[in-house]
């Protein structure tokens, strides 16, 4: 159910031409922005308004997907409105609004429109948000996480046609009270270590965090899996209600390895997880402390083995994995997240305490799974394979 929140209150006052939003999670940010667009193509005649983000599938899991429920709990969707391969949603008085992503280079620098509205901003370049931005006549939105300092803070910011605001959890009466226990639990860990304090700080406060010791450097992303890639292996970490099953497939291609999110979903059963990797025939290896799963999952006949953790295997595997050069498809979203934000746990002085955080890492566990039954090197990964 759509609710005028306390966020769409405060964006609703912004009247500069660049708004740069800056919040943190749950903050309402998206559900903010997206409602004043419709509200201005539906009362503005032949209003061209473009939504871009870093890719095609990010759009549709996040602002195309919460676009069309706005729509939908205002009663405003009509569905011969919405072109699905154009991605556009036209509307009676000649408005529209579109979707389309930073990686398409002639949409980048194709046609003009009178707003933009470029959502995780903080995933584009400059580059990007430039061509696009004197390609727009009105008003452009930028929304983020502050994860860390970028183009927005020390490029647009700094020009006199822009605003800041900051908008947190608080901002957002429509959250569950189960989601806001889970936000402030952070806050109580905050004097724990700075891996906390740092979390607290983006995504409770929506203030500026710094990224430090991201593990895993040695990637970038690709458009799709060449047809010359071969699938070596799938890592799998059980989930249900609290975490998200996750499943990675890995290929091989000449000298390196390609990273494809096949799975990340809360409260799946085994069955269902069997029926979506039953056309994968690889072996899978699974994290060892559900034997009950791994039973189930072969006796529905999946090749599934059981990756022991030894003494400082998970750095040992981290390790591994590091001297790999990959590639991960742009698909795979919450891999590529997980990736950004994996980071060496600090103590309450900051300093490192030799061992990787342990949240945020569904798909990094599954990935190093995977690596574990496929690369063997010795010195590295202590794992037993059952």
């Amino acid at each position: 159910m759509f609710q005028r929140t306390t966020a769409i209150n405060k964006l609703i006052k912004l009247t500069q031409r660049k708004r740069v939003v800056q919040g943190g999670t749950s903050a309402g940010k998206t559900f903010g922005i997206l409602p004043l667009l419709i509200d201005y193509a539906a009362k503005n005649a032949k209003t061209e308004i473009s939504i871009v983000s870093e890719t095609i599938p990010h759009l549709r899991r996040g602002a195309m997907k919460d676009f069309l429920k706005i729509l939908d709990w205002t009663n405003r969707f009509k569905n011969e409105n919405w072109n699905r391969t154009l991605l556009t949603y036209n509307f009676e008085n000649g408005s529209y609004i579109e979707f389309f992503s930073a990686d398409q280079e002639s949409k980048l620098r194709g046609a003009r429109r009178h707003i933009l509205y470029i959502n995780e901003a903080n995933n584009l370049t400059f580059e990007a948000y430039h061509q696009l931005a004197i390609r727009t006549s009105k008003y452009i939105w930028l929304d983020f996480n502050p994860t860390a300092e970028f183009w927005a803070h020390t490029e647009v910011l700094k020009e006199d046609d822009s605003e800041l605001i900051v908008l947190t959890y608080k901002d957002n009466e429509s959250l569950s009270e189960t989601i806001v226990r889970d936000i402030e639990s952070a806050r109580d860990k905050a004097d724990t270590s700075t891996y906390w304090a740092n979390w607290w700080k983006v995504y409770g406060l929506g203030e500026v965090g710094s990224v430090q010791g991201t593990i895993f450097t040695n990637w970038e992303s690709i458009d799709k899996i060449p047809d010359a890639a071969r699938l070596v292996g799938i890592g799998l970490d059980f989930g249900y209600s609290v975490d998200p099953t996750a499943a990675v497939a890995i290929y091989k291609y000449n000298n390196q390895y390609i990273l494809d999110e096949i799975i990340f979903q809360k409260e799946l059963s085994n069955r269902e997880i069997a029926n979506l990797l039953k056309d994968y025939r690889v072996m899978i290896i699974a994290d060892s402390a559900e034997p009950k799963s791994i039973a189930e999952l072969q006796s529905y006949g999946l090749k599934v083995l059981g990756a022991l953790k030894g003494k400082d295997s998970i750095v040992h595997g981290i390790q591994l994995i590091q001297q790999q050069s990959l590639l991960v498809t742009k698909k795979s979203i919450n891999l590529i997240k997980e990736l950004r934000g994996y980071t060496w746990a600090t103590d309450r002085n900051g300093q490192p305490t030799g061992d990787p955080i342990d949240i945020l890492n569904h798909t990094m566990d599954a990935m190093r799974y995977g690596f574990s039954h496929i690369i063997q090197m010795p010195g590295y990964g202590k794992y037993v394979i059952r």
